[in-house]
């Protein structure tokens, strides 16, 4: 399978996916549409972060297994998004793990 024919059978099936899914409080005022955020392909095999143009947090992994010639689905949902500043040092000792163990 060409990266191409991927792209289109990977939106169509987080699509699929998301209409039979659908929450009641899910609104879709708009056709809904997916699109591919990131793609990786390696040694024939191939995946896509897909998301929708819903705003459920959800976000979907298809995987294109080329030896089975399978697609395969997982599906997430977003319930947090924390930003942790790389620029101030984490004051944390061996002893805070073990006071919160309880050893």
């Amino acid at each position: 399978m060409k990266s191409e024919e991927f792209f289109i059978k990977a939106k169509d099936l987080v699509k699929g996916y998301a209409l039979e899914h659908l929450d009641k409080s899910d609104t879709v005022s708009e056709v809904l549409e997916a699109y591919i955020v990131w793609f990786n392909y390696t040694l024939g095999n191939m995946k896509a972060l897909v998301s929708t143009t819903l705003l459920d947090g959800m976000y979907y992994e298809v995987t294109y297994n080329s030896d089975k010639k399978e697609l395969y689905l997982d599906v997430y949902k977003k319930f947090e998004n924390k930003c942790y500043s790389l620029n101030e040092p984490v004051q944390t000792t061996i002893f805070d793990f073990i006071e919160d163990s309880n050893v």
